[in-house]
């Protein structure tokens, strides 16, 4: 017999068991669009038989019969399984059952199980699915436009000449995901490139990171926006050397996006149903939407509710704008369930770097004495942390200059000392600059983690090297030495762009577009960054238990890859694409073939 076989396949199953129980009394509520009832005890309580029967065997390998080998839903085998587990086991093969993993292992699985449907991963690696920590996704109304793959502004304006021409004069039209870094002109556009394009709408069309927007001559004059107009509150107004505005406004775009019309109910649930069903394709099986209003959460339980298409599972992160409504909401959804659940509160602290507007602790290259601003008074600021957390919810907070981030951290610490919370799990979204050291202990100190976007690195290097040098611009996006302090870190992408590899690229690499490398001691390891992707972005929304990894009793929301992107060269991370998705241990996506 092999006993440390068979003790490596009780212990399995042991904790199969544990984590069963633990799930049995799961109400009706969060048993929604992509679970079955769970039912897989007894034949677990088998599996644990069996195996204790086995190690009396005088055989090294089991010899049960087809008839009893244990029913399951789907294995998966002959690849590189990477659970992602505490140990960052790799086996080479999966049993699930009714949605959930039963166990991991060798090739004896199929000896041990038998499954309606077996696949061979030929060698292929399987790995939890992405859990995109800090997100954006919503609907897009017909007068939409997306931008985040042009790469000129002439072809910025032709797509806006064809809106403009579908949706007839003076209907606004918006966009999203333009970025000056990889335009050819390598400029802003401004009010007349979209003059020239569409003379008789208004337009406004926001850069990709959504801190900024460029509008036409005819959004700007609908706001009321002439070169006599002060900057708001929180914003800038760009100006041309003549006085005149160039269209540009950062932070406060929203002087032109809330004069635009909006779209129906029935119009935006039915396309954030297809974005959000995009995302599978890239291997994210659950997001933090980073920006959300109670009302919103209800368009998004209405999708939920009636989907025919297979969604990432999420959590929506709500401003604190309105406590009452976020009160109310909770109290009729409770948290909400494995699908849809409301996410920690968010607090924007300052702007972001395509500003720039990041509040940091020295003056931006050479701009004199600006270091950008808080988005609303120290006092306030404050006022909010306690009361947030007094009122015992989560917090995900906008911090992304230096100065902001050791703001933030002093708050939340000196709440936390008056008002001590064992599993608080209080996170920055950002994390852009590093901070004084000081500043990381009391973040370790205090458990203080961290949603960071290593993406920004690659995607905004041209912003990071007009407005930072030495020092602060080697080490922007930080991971390694948050990490080293013992701070937790997950990694997200935001939208810049929304997907993985990029992150995971810069995460490793520590390179910009145009290859140079910021700060090699910032790097980390591709399991470290796969880590931070899967089972810490879990950990961050309290979801550790039933998602992140491929352990037991978790769901079996998982992706196979195209390479082995554990050992092969960090320069090919960014070709590696997904092949497969799999949410509740269902094919949701499967990439087509390349046709010759």
């Amino acid at each position: 017999m092999n006993p440390r076989k068979t003790i490596r396949n009780v212990s399995s199953l042991r904790r199969s068991e544990r984590n069963l129980s633990r799930h049995r009394a799961q109400s009706f509520v969060q048993r929604t669009a992509f679970r079955k009832p769970f039912t897989v005890i007894a034949t677990m309580l088998i599996a644990l038989t069996f195996a204790l029967s086995a190690g009396c065997s005088q055989n090294n390998e089991p010899t049960q019969s087809p008839a009893a080998r244990i029913p399951v839903d789907l294995i998966l085998h002959n690849g590189k399984v990477l659970t992602i587990d505490n140990n960052f086991s790799i086996q080479s093969a999966i049993a699930i059952n009714e949605g959930k993993v039963v166990v991991t292992g060798d090739e004896s699985i199929l000896v041990q199980y038998k499954a309606s449907k077996i696949v061979d991963l030929n060698g292929k690696t399987l790995m939890p699915g992405f859990n995109d920590s800090h997100t954006h996704i919503s609907g897009n109304p017909r007068r939409y436009i997306d931008l985040s793959d042009t790469t000129s502004i002439i072809e910025m304006q032709s797509l806006v000449r064809d809106k403009a021409n579908a949706l007839g004069p003076g209907e606004w039209i918006t966009g999203y995901g333009w970025s000056e870094d990889e335009l050819t002109e390598q400029r802003k556009p401004t009010r007349y490139d979209l003059d020239d394009a569409a003379p008789n709408n208004p337009v406004v069309l926001t850069r990709a990171g959504a801190h900024s927007a460029v509008g036409s001559s005819m959004a700007l004059a609908a706001a009321g926006i002439t070169a006599q107009t002060p900057d708001p509150e929180g914003g800038v107004i760009e100006h041309e050397d003549s006085g005149e505005p160039n269209g540009i406004i950062r932070e406060r775009h929203n002087l032109l996006l809330d004069l635009v019309p909006p779209s129906s109910e029935e119009e935006m649930i039915a396309s954030l149903e297809v974005n959000l069903n995009q995302l599978l394709a890239k291997g994210i099986t659950s997001i933090t939407d980073a920006q959300k209003t109670p009302a919103e959460y209800q368009r998004w339980e209405t999708l939920y509710a009636r989907t025919q298409l297979p969604l990432p599972r999420a959590a929506l992160q709500f401003e604190w704008h309105d406590p009452d409504a976020i009160r109310a909401l909770k109290q009729r959804v409770g948290e909400g369930n494995d699908n849809l659940k409301i996410g920690p509160i968010k607090i924007f602290v300052d702007g972001g770097f395509t500003g720039p507007a990041a509040y940091t602790l020295a003056p931006y290259r050479n701009q004199a004495t600006y270091r950008g601003y808080l988005n609303m008074p120290e006092s306030e600021l404050v006022s909010q942390i306690n009361e947030i957390h007094d009122n015992g919810w989560q917090m995900g907070i906008h911090a992304i200059g230096d100065a902001a981030i050791q703001l933030v951290v002093d708050t939340l610490a000196d709440t936390l000392t008056r008002a001590p919370k064992a599993d608080h799990r209080h996170y920055l979204n950002h994390f852009s600059m590093r901070p004084p050291e000081a500043t990381m202990k009391k973040m370790a100190e205090h458990n203080i983690h961290i949603t960071q976007q290593a993406n920004f690195t690659y995607t905004l290097e041209g912003r990071y090297a007009e407005n930072l040098e030495g020092f602060r611009l080697a080490h922007n996006n930080p991971i390694n030495s948050p990490l080293a302090h013992g701070v937790v870190v997950a990694l997200s992408s935001d939208i810049l762009p929304i997907g993985p590899m990029v992150g995971l690229y810069a995460a490793v690499t520590r390179k910009g577009m145009s290859g140079k490398v910021y700060g090699p001691d910032e790097a980390i390891s591709i399991g470290q960054a796969l880590r931070a992707y899967t089972q810490i972005g879990a950990f961050i929304n309290f979801d550790e238990d039933i998602k992140g990894t491929l352990e037991p009793g978790k769901y079996a929301d998982m992706i196979v890859l195209s390479d082995d992107i554990l050992n092969i060269d960090a320069e090919q991370i960014l070709e590696v694409e997904v092949l497969h998705t799999y949410m509740n241990g269902e094919l949701v996506y499967e990439k087509a073939a390349a046709s010759n």
